[in-house]
């Protein structure tokens, strides 16, 4: 569904900046890497923002929006861990689906160091455990680039030349 709004808000104007708001627990990998994909490949670009929550790929996606677009509300929480599943069935089952979990787990820490600028080494190391921020600490990590507490004003349309001179020093 997100992907197909991304797709649509696009084919509207693709010039125009698409809000993203994310307040996410969790999510599948491959349904967020389908949003995140999808985020990349459209002209438009994507603003975040956090409210709530932003755990697992909900943080993924919240730092994958545009630079200088990613925001935060004050008392919302970003959480990044490892992807989790669990295999079961013949060894041979099982050691197909360790193989791919950990080239997932590559891919994502891959992802996040593009988007936030730490070393792989970090990322790795946050990675590892749940590893919860508040919204001060994400933007310190690179995950956001603000941290808001209202939502900024629209600019004004321009004032016509003879509202200049009613305000002017004639």
């Amino acid at each position: 569904m997100i992907v197909a709004q991304l797709l649509f808000l696009e084919s509207q104007n693709p010039s125009k900046t698409i809000n993203m708001y994310v307040n996410s627990p969790d999510g599948a990998v491959t349904a967020g890497l389908a949003i995140y994909d999808t985020m990349r490949y459209i002209n438009s670009p994507v603003s975040t923002l956090c409210l709530g929550q932003a755990a697992s790929m909900g943080s993924l996606l919240l730092a994958a929006g545009a630079t200088g677009e990613r925001r935060a509300l004050p008392h919302s929480r970003i959480m990044i861990h490892q992807p989790s599943g669990g295999a079961s069935g013949q060894a041979t089952d099982i050691a197909i689906q360790v193989k791919e979990i950990l080239k997932v787990r590559d891919r994502l820490n891959a992802i996040y160091a593009r988007h936030t600028g730490q070393p792989i080494e970090r990322i790795h190391q946050c990675m590892e455990r749940d590893t919860f921020m508040s919204p001060e600490e994400a933007k310190e990590f690179g995950l956001i680039d603000e941290v808001i507490v209202h939502r900024p004003l629209a600019c004004a349309p321009p004032a016509k030349h003879d509202e200049l001179l009613l305000h002017g020093s004639r």
